[in-house]
């Protein structure tokens, strides 16, 4: 934590590098100017950076409720690993990253609200240790991974324990082959406590606009993992709201759904959240 400072120019350095060395066009990795633009143009006139960070989140992700989900927005290239942006479509996890990167690319000067500096913050949030090596496994794929990243790197809280959660047994099948190369994985062969989801409604008022709020789901053979993410929206009329990119066997876009301990029991499999709150 006290290191953050010094990393901060390495972590710009890294990604001016990689930039450079990725040979993927800027077509590849970046795509929707037109709404880049109209988001910027939003942000100014609604003055979004005054905002904290997490109110500021969530400005950012109903301003992009309407979004049409698409799958696969991670995977751009077959060898080369590289921060990416669609901004027109977003899957649950795309979706919550540029909400999140967007907003923390307001705390700099208007002239540096560019699609390059948004890749930058892309990177410094999706990568292990902030750093995109252009390999596969440099990328964060599972949100438990995630949350520990960000959590140490002083980028985001953990909030889930002291919510009441409570460890449960993690399946990682899908990146079974790999799973050594997970560090938190590898050390760590349980969830970090996910918080059970019939506890939610007594925690919700605890909750904020922005949070990023994992779902975790159990599978058959009784292991938990992350099956969904999304955004904590607190509407007017004070109800906490579950922001997310749905898939198209339901809605297939970005939408302000149910109350989130509502939609908790809308799939018999989801058992609990995990909370993380953006802290810069």
């Amino acid at each position: 934590m006290r290191g953050w400072k010094v990393f901060i120019p390495l972590f710009l350095l890294c990604s001016v590098a990689f930039a450079s060395e990725s040979r993927l066009p800027f077509s590849t990795v970046f795509k929707g100017q037109g709404e880049f633009n109209r988001l910027v143009g939003k942000a100014k006139a609604g003055n979004w950076k005054a905002l904290p960070i997490g109110a500021r989140t969530a400005a950012v992700g109903q301003a992009l409720v309407g979004t049409r989900y698409k799958h696969f927005t991670l995977e751009i290239d077959n060898r080369i690993e590289s921060p990416s942006v669609n901004f027109q479509g977003m899957d649950c996890w795309t979706f919550f990253e540029i909400a999140l990167s967007f907003a923390r690319m307001l705390n700099e000067p208007e002239s540096n609200w560019t699609p390059e500096r948004l890749l930058h913050y892309i990177e410094l949030d999706r990568y292990r240790g902030g750093e995109c090596t252009g390999e596969y496994l440099s990328r964060l794929h599972y949100l438990e991974d995630w949350l520990y990243d960000n959590d140490r790197r002083g980028l985001v809280e953990d909030l889930t324990r002291d919510l009441g959660g409570r460890s449960v047994p993690h399946s990682a099948r899908e990146m079974t082959a790999g799973w050594r190369h997970y560090r938190y994985l590898a050390a760590n062969r349980s969830l970090l406590g996910p918080l059970p989801k019939d506890r939610v409604a007594g925690i919700e008022s605890k909750l904020r606009s922005g949070d990023i709020i994992g779902i975790i789901s159990r599978d058959r053979s009784g292991l938990y993992s992350t099956a969904h993410v999304g955004l904590a929206l607190r509407t007017s009329d004070g109800v906490l709201h579950f922001m997310h990119a749905s898939s198209p066997s339901n809605y297939g876009r970005v939408i302000v759904d149910a109350e989130l301990s509502k939609y908790l029991y809308r799939y018999r499999s989801d058992s609990g959240i995990l909370v993380a709150r953006p802290l810069r």
